[in-house]
């Protein structure tokens, strides 16, 4: 029977089959972050609204259209997270991990928020895990978070992944770039979109991510700022891109890549599989050496990225089968419920999946409901306090010891 009630547009339910495989993915980036030394951290599913207009920028579109505002109850505004990064470098000062020895090293996972248009592989709730690296600006910090995720991407066996790779210089070479690219855009702003031309001052950047074919026209020739890199900055990409090619990371130069959000600086990135269709990127991230400080912080260099667990599952297409159990205790008599639960507890405890009947059904129907999870042996007890142990795969049943049934299902009895 159906409910009245549906989940809220943009957003969706994780049923086992799809959990399955989630599971599956978090476990592998759990893995993976650790071996590299990035621990777990966890922030608020909503912070103070001041936080993301500040760090990822009023000029925004994730700021001016997509955050979930709201008003508590003690009048201040808060917002649900659309981003990780602004939390977490939050969390980094409100903890004072910038007296730890740096860099430091974390690793996130959790829901975020956007106002968005529904649509494949992009949802007003999603879920994203992530990594940063605070306090160092090595580009050796940044080939790392790069092949992390490539690792991570790997191992899941996502197909047809390709890694841009741009420069968005740092903030003080980048304010030349960008009055050239203003007299560009204002050059030409009779052929913009409207939303472009309303940020050509603010954010002129955007533009280079806008679907409007005008404004595509017009940034085919617009100066990048790859071309114009010099100095340091010149020096901090050509290392990263060695570091890359050491590593035997494959990589295409994108001189146009840009992010949505306004503290990046230097390195960015974007991992990108064309099975995704519109919404391609299925992870990204970078440099933000000026977002601390721009919190209230000390100068601190920061590295990290984010990648869309919904978005990486999509691109895998696929459900991970419901493991098989080690065993099942079917029950004979309803005067064995009791020794069949305390069994099953024991077994758990050496580490035995196992699964008692809890619907009430006959011995045939245990059996037949023992075979469909996939249990790999049967302990059947009897009324009389005797017990079968049956192997599911052979059909074989034979006597098992009824003083001595952990050791018979853990094997020693066999």
């Amino acid at each position: 029977m159906a409910s009245r009630f549906q989940a809220p547009r943009g957003t969706f339910d994780v049923l086992p089959e799809q959990g399955r495989a989630r599971a599956r993915l978090e476990r592998a980036a759990a893995e993976i972050f650790a071996r590299a030394g990035y621990e777990p951290v966890a922030t608020p599913a909503f912070e103070d609204t001041a936080l993301f207009e500040r760090g990822v920028g009023k000029s925004t579109d994730i700021v001016r259209k997509e955050m979930f505002t709201f008003e508590d109850k003690g009048e201040r505004s808060l917002t649900l997270r659309p981003e990780g990064t602004a939390p977490i470098c939050r969390a980094y000062l409100e903890h004072g991990m910038h007296k730890l020895a740096q860099p430091v090293k974390l690793s996130y996972l959790g829901p975020f928020f956007r106002h968005e248009r529904p649509q494949a592989g992009r949802y007003r709730q999603f879920h994203q895990l992530g990594i940063e690296c605070i306090g160092t600006d090595s580009p050796l910090a940044d080939a790392e978070v790069i092949m992390l995720l490539s690792d991570l991407l790997g191992e899941l066996g996502v197909p047809g992944v390709e890694l841009r790779l741009g420069s968005l210089g740092s903030l003080e070479s980048r304010r030349a770039y960008l009055e050239d690219l203003k007299a560009h855009l204002h050059a030409h702003e009779g052929e913009l979109s409207r939303d472009v031309r309303e940020r050509i001052d603010v954010n002129p950047l955007r533009a280079f991510d806008s679907d409007d074919e005008g404004t595509r026209a017009v940034m085919e020739s617009a100066p990048t700022i790859v071309g114009q890199l010099d100095g340091e900055d010149a020096e901090h990409f050509a290392e990263v891109r060695a570091l890359l090619d050491a590593a035997g990371i494959a990589y295409a130069v994108d001189p146009t890549l840009v992010r949505g959000l306004d503290y990046y600086t230097r390195t960015i990135f974007s991992f990108v599989c064309d099975a995704l269709g519109a919404q391609s990127e299925i992870g990204g991230g970078g440099r933000y050496d000026g977002l601390i400080e721009q919190l209230g912080g000390p100068a601190t260099p920061a590295v990290g990225f984010a990648a869309g667990i919904e978005r990486i599952l999509l691109a895998l297409d696929e459900e991970a089968p419901a493991a098989g159990r080690d065993a099942f205790v079917a029950i004979a008599d309803p005067g064995q419920r009791g020794r069949a639960m305390a069994l099953a507890v024991e077994l758990r405890h050496a580490g035995i999946s196992v699964e008692v009947d809890l619907a009430g059904r006959g011995l045939k129907g245990q059996l037949k409901h023992a075979n469909r999870i996939g249990a790999a042996r049967v302990l059947i007890l009897e009324a009389d306090g005797s017990a079968q142990l049956r192997d599911m795969e052979t059909g074989e049943q034979r006597a098992a010891d009824p003083g001595n049934l952990v050791d018979e299902m853990t094997g020693g009895g066999s």
